[in-house]
């Protein structure tokens, strides 16, 4: 059983920054993959960005603003974001895939003002 936890989320205005975090409880260079994933009022959960074996990806929408990266020492994955607009706002959550099984946290919530 995998637990993750995310934190880092907020209020913060057009055009600013924030970072997430994943904690999980396996050591993450043992995950398969790890993923961030948002879901907005009304709209599906989306995909935003993940890390695997094959590298980093990231979806159209927040490419070049977003950046997601594993620290294995803290068993920690971030989500730096840059350049925030409302259209960011969502609640976030980390998604790991581990012995075929796959894990989600409980979210953390985005709110970007104009």
């Amino acid at each position: 059983q995998v637990q993750l936890t995310e934190s880092g989320g907020g209020l913060v205005q057009s055009g600013g920054s924030l970072r997430l975090s994943c904690g999980t409880s396996e050591s993450a260079a043992v995950l398969n993959m790890m993923g961030w994933y948002r879901e907005a009022p009304g709209k599906e959960r989306e995909w935003v960005a993940s890390s695997t074996g094959s590298g980093l990806m990231y979806s159209d929408s927040v490419k070049g603003r977003f950046s997601i990266s594993r620290d294995n020492a803290k068993r920690t994955v971030y989500l730096q974001m840059n350049g925030l607009t409302p259209e960011d706002t969502a609640t976030y959550y980390c998604r790991a895939i581990w012995g075929g099984t796959e894990y989600w946290g409980q979210g953390t919530q985005v709110t970007v003002s104009s």
